[in-house]
């Protein structure tokens, strides 16, 4: 059974910096695309945050978080990071570090429906 634990949330101010951490186990995780979905309050659906293929070869970030967010993974360690900097207020979210069995070296999907496996979320909260 494949888990994903998140870590790292909390309440920062406007222009501050975090670095949310998801752990993965019961897995081959180097074999699975990662990425990183929010939710805010109101809105049904997740959105896509950033994702990192297989080998970190290649990177995809949302427009909202380009050139703030750095989305890493250390395979030897089954962790996947997001590093996020020069936070605003309407990154207010639940973070979800989510996994995708069908990942490969080039690529990795940006669609929340090609995630296989979810973390429990993680709160960030950002403070004008």
């Amino acid at each position: 059974q494949v888990q994903l634990v998140e870590s790292g949330g909390g309440l920062v101010q406007a222009g501050g910096s975090l670095t949310l951490s998801c752990a993965a186990s019961g897995c081959t995780f180097s074999n699975y695309a990662m990425a990183w979905f929010r939710q805010t309050p109101g809105k049904e659906e997740r959105e896509f945050v950033a994702a990192i293929s297989t080998t970190s070869m290649s990177t995809y970030y949302a427009d909202s978080v380009k050139g703030r967010f750095t989305i890493s993974r250390d395979n030897a360690k089954n962790t996947v990071h997001l590093q996020m900097n020069s936070l605003k207020p309407e990154d207010t979210a639940v973070y979800y570090c989510a996994a995708d069995r069908q990942g490969n070296d080039f690529y990795a999907s940006t669609q929340i429906l090609d995630y296989d496996y979810w973390g429990q979320g993680t709160q960030v909260t950002v403070s004008s």
